[in-house]
């Protein structure tokens, strides 16, 4: 028989009904209904309005002056459009309350909102490589002027859209998926700036594609860290910034610890971390003190706040003595 984290009977532990009010592991409340703060929401909600507002005015100027860098920046904005809205719509789904179904709320729903938007920008960058192919075989003149101011107002508006993001949580990847898309479209205003000035210039209207075709490239990086980072915790991995060999020697340096194993550690979003593991004591240390102060320093060296600990009994001998694990 071993303890629960909670310092309770086992069997007790599995078969007591889940509640909905925050649970208390070792005196700390975690509720695992936490919500992310109005502020986060407010910000992503503002920029996909002006988003999506400014889109039309520079689709218009890209179909007006024929610059393929411009219609694709448009297009990164009709996708940032539609991501911001997931974004947002995730923000408030992962808001719900804990249910029967899922005793961890709604969370998760911000990072597949992060993982659709890295899968947009990704096929709308190939798209953009794609018809930029298409205009060196067939160039197209390009109106700069035109191009010029549209592509000016573009910038300043998503120079505001990153600002505005840049204040919320960025551990986030809901947050950091929706800064994400509107980064790329300040990109793109650089870029349709960039080969505006150039055609003035010099009248050479390839530099409009090949720097459409940069531009999908910085995107293309972008977009695949973003859907990696999303994918790693939909699959309960150890989260990128952290080591489970890091983390068990540091237990195992905490007095009272005679041994740490069987340690997972995942997220249940980007910046809410937990783990579970074993621990065996040392003789006549006692377990209250000693579980105490792992939480504590799992949470003020790793910022995992969400812990569950099982102590064996002085005579269980692990199989897999100081093993971890990278998922839950």
């Amino acid at each position: 028989m071993t303890a629960s984290a909670d310092g309770q009977d086992d069997a007790s532990h599995r078969h007591a009904p889940h509640d909905h009010a925050p649970h208390d592991h070792g005196g700390e409340r975690h509720d695992h209904g936490m919500t992310v703060t109005d502020d986060s929401q407010r910000r992503v909600f503002w920029v996909m309005i002006i988003t999506g507002g400014y889109m039309f005015a520079q689709a218009a100027g890209g179909y007006l002056s024929g610059s393929l860098a411009l219609i694709a920046d448009a297009g990164h904005m009709l996708s940032d459009t539609v991501a911001l809205f997931l974004s947002w719509m995730a923000f408030r789904l992962s808001r719900r309350p804990p249910d029967e179904s899922r005793t961890f709320g709604y969370h998760r729903f911000q990072v597949l909102a992060a993982l659709a938007n890295g899968a947009t920008l990704f096929l709308i960058a190939i798209w953009v490589v794609y018809e930029a192919i298409e205009r060196f075989s067939q160039p197209v003149e390009v109106l700069a002027g035109p191009m010029l101011a549209v592509a000016v107002i573009g910038l300043c508006v998503n120079i505001g859209g990153v600002l505005v993001l840049r204040g919320g949580d960025r551990r986030n990847v809901n947050m950091r998926g929706a800064l994400l898309h509107v980064f790329g479209d300040l990109l793109g205003s650089v870029a349709a700036i960039t080969a505006a000035i150039v055609i003035m210039a010099t009248g050479w209207m390839p530099v409009d594609p090949i720097l459409s075709v940069f531009v999908s490239v910085l995107i293309l990086k972008s977009a695949w860290t973003l859907m990696r980072s999303s994918l790693n915790i939909l699959m309960e991995g150890v989260p990128e910034e952290l080591e489970s060999p890091v983390i068990a020697r540091q237990l195992d340096e905490i007095e009272g610890v005679a041994n740490v194993h069987h340690i997972h550690v995942w997220g249940l979003t980007g910046e809410r971390l937990m783990a579970s593991l074993h621990l065996r004591l040392k003789d006549g240390a006692s377990s209250g003190p000693v579980k105490a102060a792992v939480r504590a320093r799992l949470k003020a060296s790793f910022g995992i706040d969400h812990v569950t600990i099982e102590v064996d009994d002085a005579g269980e001998h692990p199989e897999e003595t100081g093993a971890f694990s990278a998922t839950g």
